[in-house]
């Protein structure tokens, strides 16, 4: 009977930063959840993981104390070569048997489709659980992957923080190890200051009991409720509410283990300050709460979380308002300094900024991008064409304010809000702004469609002048974000519904990088159009589209991406319903067999045809191919598809009846030629070679 047993395991640290914690925490689970089941360790219960600052904690319930036995069986030489004959074992037999740890009596034979070979078959008893732990567990912590780690001392050991104390129980008896000169025992720390006590425990429950004597909450998404409740709480106090700002929560709740929350307050002068001026000030650089009224307005308080009880709340308050009130006035007096010049007078300063070594200053893209941007609107927004040039010409300006230095993440908001008050309209305001949106996958989009042109614009300009100088994305680093912003580029136009050519913006923005730089272009426009077409199927595969429907609808050309999505959809309706799907994509695969051996495309000449098969093939064609353009046209592919089925009778009998590569010439390159172009007319709606069948 299998013996099952709690694991429990708790790595003491020095504070672990907020952002590193949730993927140390999975890190650790999965490594360990490898270790067991490469090592034949039953997890009738599963893992758990949790963390706070100071400790890394991984709970495993019905873990067996013993690994599975293990049959093992393994094929040595042939018989033949094993034995002489007079069936004296040879030095083949005696060697294999040596190596497997039996004698030459014990080996066996095993008839194989290669004849008979000797085999041995022996079973491995399963080594306690405790034993193999303590030999993987120092690996496994280590291997916990950190943006950034540290060694201390003298100690050779790498991790993210100092190693402070080791905590690991097995069915109550301590696992023996050693990590960072630090040796594993049964004893925890609680809270660094309301429970700094040595503590010894037997089991989980132990554990917990001791955690929660110690003022350790130590679930984060316990801790995040408590910071959502314990922040409402505190805002209701002066009649407001916090912000709601999940990543906010997650941050302070990963920078404490016994979350508690106060109102301050700052002089009402400071609402004076742009709203994303006033909430960045307090999130980023304090982690503080903005507070609102019950109409959504910005009051003079925050909520400051803290990680210990408070008994005078009017001493910490204090102490926050004295540190915000220093990152607000500084924040004051660059509006201020800012205020003195008009954005339009900081585009010179520009100049100053290299935007990258090759490409040349931020200036110059800022150029490009308002000539590209002036190239898209002309397409989609002739009316606003100048408009969509202005908000182009000034998206870049805030970069050389005194605000941007300060606060990086204001980019564009910081533009936004100046225009404003310079007294720009709303759409050259959101145009600024908004012409960094998506800012990650999935982010959202531009709202207005001058936002939305300028990104688009921005993007290409970046994607076509890092490929032009050779800092194309790899399988390990992408440092230009090109990926993602292809990406917003696609969504930007799905989401609008401009149906624009993916060639002619290409071969646009190259020509403006011409102007400036040398590199190959012709080369340089193909791979920037892969690049973004991977992108594109990329996006597909991952919106659930099986890879092979999606090759099979992106197989032309790639350039206008409007009708794809709408093709994928009934294209995959027509594989699941339709039971024509399967044999019509047999013929064309076979269409497909005889052309890619072909190296030049024929010209078809009806007056060569001399078998009926080739006659109805070609009549049948030029019948419906009028009417499936005018389907393609109005995206009705499953129309079109209904319509292309009436070539599969007339292709097969062509393929039964006529000799395609006949030893005539003529004949065989107009029968080629004929299915080639009957291939090429397919393939504006799907290449059937792509589907698995």
């Amino acid at each position: 009977m299998t013996i099952m047993a709690e694991l429990l395991l708790e790595i003491g640290t020095e504070e672990i930063p907020a952002g590193y914690l949730e993927n140390g925490l999975s890190e650790l689970k999965r490594l360990a959840g490898k270790c067991l089941k490469e090592n034949r360790i039953d997890l009738a219960g599963g893992l758990d993981v949790y963390g706070t600052p100071r400790r890394l904690v991984l709970m495993g319930k019905g873990v067996s104390e013993k690994q599975k036995d293990l049959i093992q069986e393994v094929t040595g030489p042939p018989k033949k070569v094993a034995y002489d004959k007079n069936g004296v074992p040879t030095k083949a037999a005696e060697g294999f048997a040596r190596k497997q740890g039996v004698s030459v009596e014990e080996l066996q034979t095993i008839e194989t489709p290669k004849g008979e070979y000797l085999y041995v078959k022996q079973e491995i008893p399963g080594r306690p659980t405790l034993e193999i732990l303590s030999e993987h567990l120092p690996g496994i912590i280590g291997a916990i992957s950190w943006p950034k780690s540290m060694r201390w001392g003298e100690v050779g050991f790498s991790f993210v923080r100092p190693v402070h104390w080791i905590l690991c129980l097995l069915g109550g008896s301590v696992v023996p190890f050693e990590v960072a000169g630090v040796q594993s025992g049964r004893t925890t720390c609680g809270h660094r200051f309301m429970g700094p006590e040595d503590v010894s425990v037997s089991n989980i429950a132990d554990y917990l009991k001791a955690m929660e004597s110690a003022f350790v909450v130590l679930d984060p998404l316990e801790r995040q409720r408590v910071v959502v409740k314990a922040a409402r709480d505190a805002a209701a106090r002066v009649g407001g509410v916090p912000a709601d700002d999940p990543g906010l929560v997650q941050t302070v709740a990963n920078l404490t283990e016994y979350p508690t929350a106060v109102c301050g307050s700052f002089e009402k002068a400071f609402l004076a300050l742009p709203d994303v001026v006033l909430i960045t000030a307090m999130r980023e650089h304090q982690k503080y709460f903005a507070v609102y009224d019950e109409k959504g307005v910005l009051m003079p308080n925050f909520v400051a979380v803290n990680n210990t009880k408070t008994r005078d709340e009017s001493i910490v308050c204090r102490g926050h308002e004295r540190v915000l009130r220093a990152r607000l006035s500084d924040a004051d007096f660059f509006l201020k300094e800012d205020r003195k010049r008009p954005l339009p007078d900081r585009l010179e300063d520009l100049k100053q900024v290299i935007y990258q070594a090759q490409l040349g200053t931020s200036y110059a893209k800022v150029m490009r991008v308002e000539t590209l941007a002036e190239h898209i609107a002309g397409m989609v927004l002739p009316e606003q064409v100048d408009r969509a040039k202005l908000a182009a010409r000034l998206a870049k300006c805030d970069l050389v304010t005194h605000m941007v230095i300060e606060f990086p993440s204001l980019q564009g908001a910081v533009g936004k809000a100046y225009a404003a008050l310079e007294g720009y309209e709303d759409d050259i305001c959101s145009g600024i702004h908004e012409h960094y949106l998506p800012l990650k996958a999935g982010g959202a989009l531009p709202q207005s469609k001058i936002g939305a042109v300028v990104g688009m614009a921005d993007r290409l300009d970046t994607i076509a002048g890092c490929f032009a100088v050779g800092l194309e994305p790899t399988g390990k680093a992408d440092p230009f974000a090109l990926r993602r912003h292809a990406l917003a580029i696609i969504r930007i136009m799905e989401d609008t519904g401009w149906d624009l050519s993916f060639r002619q913006l290409v071969e646009k923005a190259l020509s403006l990088l011409a102007g400036e730089i040398e590199f190959d272009f012709d080369a340089t426009f193909a791979r920037v159009l892969d690049f973004i077409r991977e992108r594109y199927k990329n996006m597909m595969l991952r919106s659930d589209y099986a890879s092979d429907l999606v090759e099979a609808a992106i197989c032309g050309p790639f350039d206008c991406i409007l009708s794809l999505r709408p093709k994928m959809e009934q294209l995959k309706e027509f594989t699941l319903s339709s039971d024509e799907f399967t044999p019509l994509a047999l013929t064309f695969k076979r269409v497909n067999n005889i052309i890619k051996k072909q190296s030049m495309v024929f010209a078809v000449n009806p007056a060569l045809f001399k078998e009926d098969a080739e006659k109805d093939l070609w009549e049948i064609y030029q019948s419906l191919k009028d009417d499936v353009a005018v389907c393609i046209g109005k995206s009705a592919f499953l129309e079109a598809l209904g319509i292309m089925t009436r070539l599969r009778t007339p292709v097969d009998q062509l393929f039964d009846n006529v000799e395609i590569l006949t030893k005539d010439n003529a004949l065989r390159e107009n029968r080629v030629g004929l299915l080639q172009l009957i291939s090429s007319f397919v393939l504006t709606i799907a290449d059937f070679s792509k589907f698995s069948i």
